[in-house]
């Protein structure tokens, strides 16, 4: 049975934003049946990938759900038993794609090679307050001879890259790894390099991927070069040490994301840390219970998520082919669904 309600303040608490942030949605109550391919996943492996953040679970009946799954129950049983599966909508269309942890070759001191520094945050940066266009730091060189690089790479579209992605690891020249996380940015909105060059016309929107785009700028340099500076929006890293090398990088909520099981989602409709049922459609379909662990700043919408590949060329070709339609249905404890959609509403 499919039940509806309508309102935005239940979950813009929910998800603990400002009520003017959260435009209003429709909700739709679900069974576990009308999930296609539900019972064929693989859940212990979801709940494992739930484990991971839970415990960041503080408001109502998460805490409770969490020390359970830590007895490490029938993960199908107890998915099933203590959440309702909602379906949250805000009248745009569904669309997901794909993201993943680049690895760049790097040094810790500048060579002819490896020139193109990786930055920290500079300190006059103050959160939320917009600073200068990448334009205006890659102009007035803001940002050199400060001490703020972290460490220097071989490829300034891979730099580009990685801030889009906004975490990554750095083969160095010594043999070590190094690992970065997002630093905290300039303060100015992403805008797509990509939709750019459709506008232009040098390519379809079918054309267009991660690859092909950074085939492009390194075909075209001086144009290339302008093109980046399209995107005013400017990331800086942090180095990132307690992480195993063997997990994935850190994502919004303080823990390892998963390959193939982490979804970055808008959390003004998506509580962090909820499991949610993806459906994408496309050449590769998927059906599988993800957890929401990540945000990202092109992730705006109720139905628009990012599924992490992994780390390396690999999942960074995987992931850029990605931009299908479907749906996700994100399931929350049963108090919390039928907050939001009481039984018997049609």
């Amino acid at each position: 049975m499919r039940r509806v309600f309508r309102t935005f303040a239940v979950l813009a608490a929910m998800v603990m934003t400002h009520p003017t942030d959260a435009p209003a949605a429709e909700y739709k109550l679900l069974q576990f049946n009308d999930l296609a391919g539900w019972h064929d996943d693989d859940h212990a492996a979801a709940l494992t990938t739930f484990l991971e953040t839970c415990s960041q679970l503080k408001r109502g009946d998460w805490s409770s759900l969490c020390r359970l799954a830590k007895t490490r129950p029938s993960a199908k049983t107890y998915f099933e038993m203590f959440f309702r599966p909602v379906l949250v909508e805000d009248g745009k269309p569904a669309l997901f794609t794909g993201y993943f942890e680049p690895e760049l070759n790097g040094s810790l001191t500048p060579t002819p090679r490896y020139r193109y520094p990786l930055y920290r945050k500079p300190p006059e940066i103050q959160d939320g307050q917009p600073w200068l266009t990448r334009r205006e730091i890659e102009e007035t060189d803001a940002l050199s001879g400060r001490g703020l690089e972290l460490c220097w790479v071989d490829d300034p579209v891979e730099v580009f890259f990685l801030q889009i992605q906004g975490s990554g690891r750095i083969r160095l020249t010594n043999g070590q790894m190094m690992r970065v996380g997002y630093g905290g940015s300039n303060g100015r909105n992403y805008r797509s390099i990509g939709q750019e060059l459709i506008r232009r016309g040098v390519y379809s929107k079918h054309q267009v991927s991660a690859q092909v785009i950074q085939n492009w700028v390194r075909r075209n340099p001086m144009q290339g070069a302008e093109l980046l500076r399209h995107n005013p929006s400017f990331v800086f890293f942090r180095k990132v040490t307690k992480v195993p090398p063997e997990k994935g990088p850190i994502g919004a909520m303080n823990r390892s994301v998963t390959t193939l099981r982490t979804l970055a989602v808008d959390p003004r409709y998506t509580p962090l840390g909820a499991p949610v049922w993806l459906e994408k459609e496309g050449s590769e379909a998927l059906r599988r219970l993800m957890v929401a662990q990540d945000t990202g700043s092109a992730i705006k919408g109720a139905q628009r998520a990012d599924i992490f590949f992994g780390t390396g060329d690999d999942a960074g070709r995987m992931a850029g082919r990605v931009r299908d339609p479907g749906r996700m249905v994100v399931l929350l404890p049963i108090q919390t669904a039928f907050a939001l959609v009481p039984e018997g509403e049609e």
